[in-house]
């Protein structure tokens, strides 16, 4: 199965959204999909940022890449129901590295 990692910029909270809300509602939407294998946050740059693991079922390579993309985007969406959002970046993981899909 094919290994994906999602990267999303958290620039703020909602009005009345807790800090571990922004994690649950990103693992929870990309877990409605796919088996998410890590989770974490970390600080690039100084902005918070969600960093999720996930796999894709196998199929073709544009095809599991249009998944991934896809379900970063859904993901995406969930968070913004309680944060700020900034950049997405998905990778996929090829020969030991994660190049950008």
């Amino acid at each position: 199965m094919p290994s994906f990692q999602t990267r999303l910029k958290i620039t703020g909270l909602k009005p009345g959204s807790p800090p571990e809300a922004v994690m649950e509602a990103a693992v929870e939407a990309l877990g409605t999909r796919h088996h998410v294998e890590s989770n974490q946050l970390d600080l690039a740059g100084g902005v918070p940022q969600l960093n999720l693991r996930f796999l894709v079922d196998a199929t073709s390579y544009p095809a599991e890449n249009h998944q991934a993309r896809e379900s970063a985007a859904m993901m995406r969406d969930a968070v913004e129901r309680v944060a700020l959002t900034g950049s997405l970046t998905v990778l996929r993981r090829s020969r030991g590295r994660w190049a950008p899909v």
